[in-house]
């Protein structure tokens, strides 16, 4: 399962990044752990300087503004399907 952090204080692009997420997981029945972040400390200690910021397994996948569902979907893809992108 694809570990997927939403960090940010709950403005309306964190909240629009959050649903968006779970829809791209949805539609392309892609199992992730989704959690939303919004202590600004913790926010902080991933570096993240510009809200929405987006932490997939650990690593810093996006940051400030809302992704598109192409690139959201590229995350899960490179996650599950290191070297096949077409396996999930």
């Amino acid at each position: 399962m694809i570990e997927v952090k939403v960090l940010g204080v709950g403005c309306a692009n964190c909240k629009a990044t959050h649903k968006l997420i779970e829809k791209v997981a949805s539609d392309n029945a892609i199992s992730i752990n989704l959690k939303k972040i919004e202590d600004t400390a913790e926010i902080m200690s991933y570096g993240i300087m510009s809200t929405p910021g987006v932490i997939v397994d650990g690593k810093i996948a996006h940051a400030g503004g809302i992704p598109d569902k192409v690139t959201v979907l590229s995350w899960f893809k490179s996650q599950c399907c290191p070297t096949d992108n077409d396996c999930c």
